[in-house]
């Protein structure tokens, strides 16, 4: 009997790296191992040949990020990612993806209506060869295909191996990438999600409009495409009309365009998680008290109790599969754009969305301290 099952067109092993551009990469390396407890482990700049920029390459488990800078004055012509940070501040220009024959996936995608960024190419050190191609995805936003097969250097040909700007903490603060969140202009979103069925084969995993994902003042329509495996998952969130202006919107005015909203970050402890950045100055948005009164009602036993969970402002949420443990950070940087979202997953495949109204609710009260409702 023959497997009847078709082929993945777009097979992927998974992230492979966020890819931020930055004002002072070697400042944001500093940030992201003292406040997240990431590790540096590679470097490629003027010191071994690379005249324009500095990128510090950051790991805790398998999540990676790349944080990258312009050396040179900006001029008229000048780089690229200095005329992007000028316009959107700092922000993800890459949701790299690592996958297993980089120049098939990158064939197929354009072959169904990608924005070719990069042809397939080469690269080759001591540590063996990496394969990348890049196509355009919402915004300015790219994804870098990476076929690394066997190579065996910290990064990528080119990049060095880095010593650690900070002790590595006991206890890994997270251990992989669990989504990345994209925002799009009102009427945009099914367009996406319409181009990673065709483009990656990803499926529409969830949908959250209506009700589902609106307060007194503000509402967004969100749904998340993943790949077959999970492995990648996007959710796509635009704004909805509302009373007032949506996050969103707050977020699409002050980036100057659509792009990566948050990264959310698996854990396995989030209690120490969030003890440990807090410690380190990292804000979360605050949940108020009331939320939790009736939280052991609806959501039932968890790992944490629920006085651990009021304390440090959690929010949990369960579904048919299980329950998960999550909270946000404030925005990382001046303008309030890209933030962080710890999870830690018992069974549930979901996003929270028990949680929407009370994280809603957070976020525009941080809205409107800043004047932006």
């Amino acid at each position: 009997m023959t497997d009847s099952t078709p082929a993945d067109p777009f097979p992927v092993h998974g992230m492979d790296a966020v890819v931020f551009a930055v004002g002072n990469a070697r400042q944001a390396a500093h940030y992201y191992s003292t406040a997240f407890g990431m590790t540096l482990v590679a470097y490629r700049g003027p010191e071994n040949g690379h005249r324009e920029t500095a990128t510090y390459v950051l790991e805790s488990g398998s999540a990676r990020f790349a944080v990258t800078s312009v050396i040179r004055p900006v001029t008229p012509e000048g780089h690229a990612l200095a005329r992007h940070v000028a316009a959107h501040g700092d922000g993800v220009v890459d949701l790299a993806i690592e996958v297993p024959d980089a120049r098939a996936a990158f064939a197929h995608a354009v072959g169904h209506g990608a924005r070719p960024v990069s042809a397939p190419r080469e690269l080759t050190d001591d540590n063996g060869t990496v394969v990348l191609a890049a196509i355009a995805t919402y915004g300015e936003t790219r994804h870098t295909l990476v076929e690394r097969g066997d190579y065996k250097g910290p990064y990528l040909p080119g990049f060095v191996a880095a010593d650690p700007l900070a002790p590595a903490p006991a206890h890994r603060t997270f251990q992989a990438v669990d989504h990345c969140v994209g925002n799009v202009e009102l009427g945009r979103m099914d367009e996406w999600v319409e181009f990673y069925r065709r483009v990656m084969g990803f499926t529409n995993m969830k949908e959250f409009v209506g009700d589902d994902i609106a307060t007194e003042y503000s509402a967004l329509m969100s749904k998340v495409v993943a790949d077959g495996t999970r492995k990648v998952k996007f959710p796509i969130n635009e704004p909805a009309p509302g009373r007032k202006k949506s996050q969103i919107d707050e977020y699409l005015e002050f980036y100057g365009g659509p792009g990566v909203q948050h990264i959310a970050l698996e854990t396995d402890d989030i209690v120490h998680a969030v003890r440990s950045m807090r410690e380190s100055g990292v804000e979360f948005l605050d949940v108020p008290g009331s939320y939790y009164d009736t939280l052991g009602e609806w959501v039932g036993a968890t790992r944490v109790p629920l006085g651990t969970l009021r304390e440090l402002s959690i929010l949990a949420d369960r579904d048919e599969d299980g329950y998960l443990l999550q909270i946000f950070t404030k925005p990382v940087q001046d303008r309030p754009t890209v933030f962080f979202e710890l999870i830690e997953r018992h069974g549930s495949l979901g996003f929270g969305k028990g949680n929407f109204k009370a994280l809603f609710e957070a976020i525009e009260r941080e809205q409107a301290r800043r004047g932006n409702l």
